[in-house]
């Protein structure tokens, strides 16, 4: 029993500083200001739904998925850095017309929420809460089991690790839809702005580790 709860301690204690359920919820706030809050619960049912598939996915199949695709951890820094950016680019300078298409689909109800953008899945799931730094995280854990044997004590490790994760990620992003009511609409572009900038940092950063991983697997700088 003490073996297992180690076990799952050392998996949350890992994957709450890389996968940062905080950031993710800050991105929410930014994305989905002007969402209805029914379309917002959906949003975050849907991504916590994700987070979970994702990481036991990378647990059980994520070394054979990449391997099979002859995709490196550098390629997927890289790409990670290419989305998150692209993403801080449009909450940073956001189109004209975007204002009052959101308004207006927020007043129309719910048929037009099915016309908001889903963002439960990119960039809530992938790459800001399972980005790279997680996916790499889990492979390491799958591959470091003795023996690679799964026994039934790590498929209870990983489920509840997943669960556990899954309901810390869900708190934290329904406690962010309270913050929304008193940002106000100039709170909340003001917001938009600033975490497109820093997505924007963040994804640059993703890049430069993905090419500065390439070049060191290639040789061209020392370890």
């Amino acid at each position: 029993m003490l073996a297992f709860l180690d076990y799952v301690a050392f998996g949350l204690l890992g994957l709450l500083p890389i996968a940062n359920p905080l950031t993710s919820a800050t991105v929410l706030l930014a994305l989905t200001g002007r969402y209805p809050d029914a379309e917002r619960n959906r949003q975050i049912n849907r991504a916590t739904m994700f987070v979970s598939i994702v990481l036991l996915v990378c647990f059980y199949a994520g070394n054979a998925v990449i391997s099979g695709f002859g995709i490196s951890i550098p390629g997927l820094r890289l790409a990670g850095g290419l989305i998150v950016s692209y993403i801080g680019f449009g909450m940073l300078f956001p189109p004209a017309h975007a204002k009052e298409g959101e308004v207006q689909a927020e007043m129309a109800g719910d048929e037009a929420s099915a016309r908001l953008p889903d963002v439960s899945f990119i960039p809530l799931t992938m790459p800001c809460t399972t980005g790279p730094g997680t996916i790499a995280f889990i492979i390491s854990a799958a591959s470091s089991i003795p023996g690679g044997r799964l026994t039934p004590m790590v498929h209870a490790v990983a489920l509840t690790t997943t669960v556990l994760f899954a309901l810390v990620f869900w708190l934290c992003l329904r406690g962010a839809t309270r913050i929304m009511r008193f940002l106000g609409e100039t709170g909340i572009d003001a917001l938009a702005r600033l975490m497109g900038f820093l997505l924007v940092c963040i994804g640059v950063q993703f890049a430069i580790n993905g090419v500065h991983d390439l070049l060191t697997a290639w040789g061209f700088i020392a370890v």
